[in-house]
């Protein structure tokens, strides 16, 4: 268009009416011409030349040094009073011809999922843990065997023992599962990779119960939170001794604790209801109580609740370990059941609604 403008029209008018630069339509009707060989590499003074190079490619391949690291080799000839090359040159060469690589059997890099639980009714996911217990023995510790229920954080089974091994964990948890009559396929057991969990005979054990398997990724601390939240609250406790005479010592505290744990604790993930009134289910009856007396202080003092009047707070309906971020949340469960995208971890219902649906 540019060639075929009006002799009259100046070539600055014309780029400037199409809007193109000078330098591009000049580039455009006078193109660089093609480069007709390539650069030369220049050869740095320093390199080996072929004749070196073939020799030492010759060392590395000779049948003395073919199973030989290049470390090997260069300490084997300087020894010997030979010097060819550098270590690095070694590997550089062998690199360039695709003969540098890991030789040792080693086991490939090892992906473990992510574990993804939820629980919204008692003795559908238990989680377990080992903790221990020191004694006023320097280096003598008791250990505490500890399972919780996951929706309602309800201890339902523990013991103390001197020792840590599978044959102790599979009579607790078989012990806990006849004790509470926990039909198979229901249950998913939840805990880390320790050696009593790992073991071929709890694992064994499982399958003939018909609890589902789940543990955590190794060398990540928080997959079993629940179960080292509880161990915190615990050896936080004023009461707890810091150090136990003996095992019957530790019993006896046990028992006091989960007592109080399970019908006193006012839970604060459980909206400050206790454990065992989740578990059994009496914190329906219990919400309509609070209600009632809501409601009877909002009749009384309406100005001090800005937002209307108050509702009595509900246990989560929903408790996970490790929920399915919401851009995966409709992939495929990997141990239970995943969070649904329409369903909080946390949901309040009122109590009047409740007692309307009943």
């Amino acid at each position: 268009m540019l060639a075929r403008r009006d002799p009259l029209i100046p070539f600055v008018h014309a780029c400037r009416a199409l809007d193109l630069p000078r330098a591009t339509a000049h580039r455009w009707q006078a193109p660089p011409a093609p480069r007709t060989r390539e650069r030369a590499v220049a050869v740095s003074p320093r390199a080996l030349s072929p004749v070196e190079r073939e020799e030492v490619i010759d060392v590395l391949h000779s049948e003395r040094f073919v199973d030989q690291p290049p470390r090997e080799v260069y300490g084997t000839l300087l020894e010997q009073g030979c010097y060819l090359c550098s270590v690095s040159t070694m590997y550089r060469l062998l690199a360039g011809l695709q003969e540098v690589r890991e030789r040792r059997n080693q086991r490939p890099a090892q992906h473990h999922a992510v574990p993804r639980l939820s629980a919204t009714a008692p003795n559908q996911v238990w989680t377990w843990d080992i903790s221990k217990l020191a004694t006023t023995t320097v280096g003598v510790f008791l250990n505490l065997y500890l399972v919780l229920d996951l929706y309602s954080r309800y201890i339902v089974g523990w013991m103390v023992a001197q020792h840590e091994n599978s044959a102790l964990a599979q009579q607790l948890i078989r012990q806990t599962v006849e004790r509470l009559d926990i039909p198979r396929d229901q249950l998913t057991l939840h805990n880390d990779r320790g050696a009593p969990m790992t073991a071929a005979g709890f694992t064994d054990l499982l399958a003939i119960l018909g609890i589902d398997a789940s543990k955590s990724r190794p060398r990540v601390s928080n997959d079993n939170p629940f179960s080292e939240s509880h161990f915190k609250t615990l050896k936080y406790q004023p009461e707890y001794p810091g150090r136990f005479h003996d095992a019957a010592h530790a019993r006896s505290f046990l028992r006091r604790f989960v007592s109080w744990y399970n019908d006193e604790h006012r839970h604060t993930g459980l909206n400050g209801y206790t454990p065992a009134a989740v578990y059994t289910g009496r914190h329906r009856e219990l919400a309509l109580q609070h209600q009632a007396v809501l409601d009877a202080a909002y009749a009384q003092h309406p100005l001090r609740w800005i937002q209307g009047p108050p509702l009595a707070p509900q246990p989560p309906q929903l408790v996970t370990i490790n929920p399915a971020p919401p851009a995966t949340i409709d992939a495929s469960p990997l141990v239970n059941e995943i969070v649904p995208a329409e369903l909080p971890v946390v949901i309040v219902t009122s109590p009047r609604e409740i007692a309307a649906a009943t």
